[in-house]
Parts: C-alpha cells; sequence; structure tokens
C-alpha cells in the first residue's frame, strides 16, 4: 500500500526521484498519467492493467465515459525508473500538472499523486477545513 506524503524537487532534466518505499513498491517501468484536481496519478504496471481492464468495460457509449476514458490513457505514458531511483516527467505532464521545482508525492493506496507544492498545500489546507462535512458523508456510506 502506497501511503506517506514526501517533498521532493524535479530536477534540470526534469526527473523526479521517487522515495524508496514507494520505489520498492511500484517496480522498474511504472505508468504516469494525468489525474484529477491537476496532480498526476503515478501507478505500478500491475495496477494500471488493472484500472485499463475496468475502464475498457465501461459503456462507450456514454459521453462521459468517453471522456474520462480519453484523459486517462492519452495522458498516459511507461516511465521506467532509473538505477538511482528516478523517473523523467515528459513535458505535457509537467505542464498540465503546473510542476517547476518543489513537488509533493502523496501515497493514495494503489498509487502516487505528484503534485505542484502550493497546489498541494492549498488543497490540503481547504481538505481539512471540510474535515466535520466529509466525515458526515462517510459515515452516511457507512465508511466510519
Amino acid at each position: 500500500m502506497l501511503i506517506g506524503e514526501y517533498t521532493h524537487t524535479i530536477d534540470d532534466k526534469h526527473r523526479l526521484t521517487l522515495p524508496k518505499k514507494f520505489k520498492s513498491e511500484l517496480g522498474k517501468k511504472v505508468v504516469l498519467t494525468r489525474g484529477l484536481d491537476y496532480c498526476l496519478f503515478l501507478y505500478s504496471q500491475e495496477e494500471w492493467r488493472r484500472i485499463a481492464e475496468k475502464l475498457k468495460k465501461l459503456p462507450f457509449t456514454q459521453g462521459g465515459t468517453r471522456g474520462f476514458t480519453r484523459f486517462m490513457f492519452s495522458g498516459a505514458a511507461e516511465v521506467e525508473v532509473d538505477k538511482s531511483g528516478r523517473i523523467l516527467i515528459p513535458e505535457n505532464l509537467r505542464r498540465f500538472a503546473g510542476l517547476k521545482n518543489k513537488v509533493v508525492l502523496a501515497g493514495v493506496s494503489d498509487r502516487v499523486e505528484i503534485w505542484d507544492e502550493k497546489k498541494w498545500r492549498s488543497y490540503t489546507q481547504t481538505v481539512e477545513q471540510q474535515g466535520e462535512q466529509l466525515a458526515e458523508k462517510l459515515s452516511e456510506v457507512g465508511l466510519i
């Protein structure tokens, strides 16, 4: 399970070093794609295959399904983790997420999210302020 929050820097060659915990769980080849909320999603190949299978089963006749599938697949890139534990972040994905220098890698169970540090701080501040409402919604569906 991918958990934790780490702040790292993207180097001049657009490489990002993965935390050791993430590197060991993700493997030597990973899939990087556009995520929700203008971050990037990083998956192990095994997890990406599971997601791809689920998306393929959705009815392509629905516009929302087609749009989301296009969003996930067209933005995806297979990326190798080098011997130093770094990945190269393609230009289109850096631009999408607004990544420049400082980023936050957040473990979110089955994926790692890569955020611009300022966007992450703003996002988490907003979520923290909504804690009570979120707890109520989770209680309604029986999670807490």
